[in-house]
């Protein structure tokens, strides 16, 4: 889709931690909702060595968090006990009692401080529109054929009830840090 919408871009398909870096550098480094898939030993230092003096470390992560459809996400923990082993026996926490976490970024000695910026949202999703959403989630995906068929049957079923349609609230983060002035090891 990006060589299609932006052809003047040059778009390269690669692992973060196996892709060699140009010795060009870059004025920014984003990552959206994938950061955490990143090896740990890997993902600060190589965003570092992959921006020039002053370049912005740009991480976007999205939050589950209670509002929307509350009593529905409290029942559905049911199917999730029924056809999985990760129920959460605790419910969805509100946004202020997710932590702002810069302690990575901050130890790795890289980066100036760290700024978060918070957006609380909702979306409505009909039966088919979430069961869509949540197949693309890995833990959804790496489930047996059986389980996730009976997963997705409860959860259908749960929304149906609901009138067809539910409301999931999250939190998007925005964590963000301009690497320092001073030179790498690598340089």
């Amino acid at each position: 889709m990006a060589r299609q919408k932006l052809p003047e871009l040059e778009v390269i398909i690669a692992d973060f931690e196996n892709w060699p870096l140009p010795a060009e550098r870059f004025d920014l480094v984003v990552s959206a909702t994938a950061f955490h898939w990143i090896d740990p030993e890997v993902r600060v230092p190589k965003s570092a060595d992959a921006l020039r003096p002053g370049g912005l470390l740009a991480i976007v992560s999205t939050h589950h968090i209670a509002g929307g459809s509350a009593q529905y996400w409290l029942d559905v923990q049911d199917c999730y006990r029924r056809f999985t082993d990760d129920a959460d026996e605790v419910g969805l926490r509100p946004a202020d009692a997710i932590p702002k976490d810069s302690a990575e970024i901050d130890e790795s000695g890289l980066f100036g401080p760290v700024i978060f910026r918070r957006y609380e949202w909702e979306q409505t999703y009909t039966t088919s529109e979430y069961l869509d959403l949540i197949s693309s989630y890995s833990g959804h995906r790496a489930l047996t054929t059986e389980a996730r068929d009976g997963l997705y049957d409860c959860i259908g079923a749960r929304i149906e009830a609901e009138g067809g349609a539910i409301t999931k609230r999250y939190l998007t983060e925005l964590t963000a840090a301009n690497r320092l002035n001073q030179p790498l090891a690598s340089e």
